[in-house]
């Protein structure tokens, strides 16, 4: 199994950053996208921004100027740089990586238990 954990998350005021960090750990998978999923109050979870082996991202419109993906190169760690914060980003930011068996096309995805990010005054 692949296992994901996040960290970075905290209080910050409105306007402020954050950096989110994901650590990917395993063995038999490659990791083929990683991206962050956010779940804000009274709403489904929800896409914040995704990044493919190919270098492919994805953004939600909500975020697109703000936050910023990133990989290392070995795509076992993916960080989520978020600026100019708003209070309606405050919610727990997810991990996510989409991963295939190294022998076979067996596909699975792995969830990290996520980082509260807290936008108050």
């Amino acid at each position: 199994q692949v296992q994901l954990v996040e960290s970075g998350g905290g209080l910050v005021h409105p306007g402020g950053s954050l950096r989110l960090s994901c650590a990917a750990s395993g063995s038999l998978w490659t990791i083929s996208a990683m991206g962050w999923y956010r779940q804000p109050p009274g709403s489904q979870r929800e896409l914040v921004a995704s990044m493919s082996t190919e270098g492919t991202t994805n953004y939600a419109d909500s975020v697109k100027g703000r936050l910023t993906i990133s990989k290392s190169d070995a795509m076992n760690m993916v960080f989520l740089q978020m600026n100019s914060l708003r209070r309606k980003d405050t919610t727990v930011y997810f991990c996510h990586a989409a991963c295939r068996r190294n022998s076979g096309s067996v596909e699975s995805d792995f969830w990290g238990q996520g980082t509260k990010v807290t936008i108050s005054s």
